[in-house]
């Protein structure tokens, strides 16, 4: 097949509507939730009002946008794995009618693989840019965020690809990571300060990819056990798998419940994040009970956009307290 023809018809030029938007897939530009973090290190670092100026929120600019290129070239360069050991076209093939092929553009055949190569490296090239150029601009350039930033981009590419850190375990402890190095890392250059507050909400900021990403594991286990990949529910029973899923649900509760009863955050706020909680119960009860995962796995990307709404209120209501 030439890059001129996809499936019998003429392919979309490299510049067209359509192309890009073969493109804006393969870099899962849609899923937008790994980018609101950037919410939570703005409200944080907003007050005093007078105190945050156009130099800050060009830095947060610089710091999303290059978050955006760097993400986009993790989950492609995933995508070229998973193509290349079939586990794509297991997970997104025929058998499977619950999830859209065309969320794959390799195993729809929209793509080419070195097509998709070139995407990866320059989104990864111009993800380096925009965050060196974040960190020039930034008031603040404390060691430990430049660390982070510089562990998350090369950990990124390193992912599905290259060292294929995903496929020697530590698949969920990432997730995590990367959330909250997301959160932490821009208040870090806006302010130079690291609070443990702010930690608590990057934790359960990276909650919200786990979480979603343990249930797509859950529906994935077939195609991950026959490439290698060693996630927890390609690792253990399906009744273990619920129990960790499970365990992983109660965990998050339990950050912001000591949370709070230690002072690190506020008294209120595990009351705060209640609605969050409840609608994670009803994530679990879907997957586990009804049966339903892929419902379930949607209703996570539901929770975590309403954590980040209530975290973004807390820490409002914190800044505004603290300004009187």
């Amino acid at each position: 097949m030439t890059d001129s023809i996809v499936a019998g018809r003429p392919a979309a030029t490299a510049h067209s509507p359509g192309r890009l938007r073969t493109y804006a897939r393969l870099g899962k530009l849609d899923v937008y939730d790994y980018y609101l973090g950037v919410f939570l290190a703005l409200t944080a670092a907003l007050f005093p009002l007078g105190a945050f100026t156009g130099r800050d929120a060009l830095v947060l600019a610089l710091f999303l946008a290059g978050e955006i290129a760097v993400l986009m070239a993790m989950v492609a360069l995933d995508d070229v794995t998973g193509f290349r050991d079939g586990s794509d076209l297991a997970n997104y093939g025929p058998d499977d009618p619950r999830r859209s092929k065309a969320r794959k553009p390799l195993v729809a055949g929209a793509l080419t693989e070195p097509q998709a190569l070139r995407f990866a490296w320059t989104c990864a090239a111009a993800g380096a840019l925009l965050w060196t150029a974040a960190a020039v601009l930034a008031p603040h350039r404390p060691p430990w965020a430049l660390i982070a930033a510089g562990a998350l981009f090369a950990v990124s590419l390193q992912y599905s690809y290259g060292l294929k850190i995903s496929y020697h375990g530590f698949q969920e402890a990432f997730l995590v990571a990367l959330g909250a190095i997301l959160v932490i890392v821009p208040y870090g250059l806006l302010t130079g300060e690291f609070s443990g507050f702010l930690m608590v909400q990057a934790v359960l900021f990276g909650f919200g990819p786990l979480m979603f990403g343990v249930y797509s594991n859950t529906n994935d286990v077939e195609g991950d056990r026959a490439v290698g990949r060693p996630t927890v529910a390609a690792l253990v029973s399906e009744r273990g798998n619920a129990v960790f899923i499970g365990a992983l649900s109660a965990a998050e509760f339990l950050v912001g419940a000591l949370a709070s009863l230690t002072r690190t955050a506020p008294w209120w706020f595990v009351l705060l994040m209640l609605p969050a909680t409840a609608l994670r119960t009803r994530q679990y009860l879907t997957g586990f009970v009804r049966g339903d995962i892929m419902t379930a796995r949607r209703t996570g990307f539901t929770v975590h956009r309403l954590s980040v709404v209530l975290m973004t209120v807390a820490d409002v209501v914190v800044g505004w307290g603290a300004t009187r």
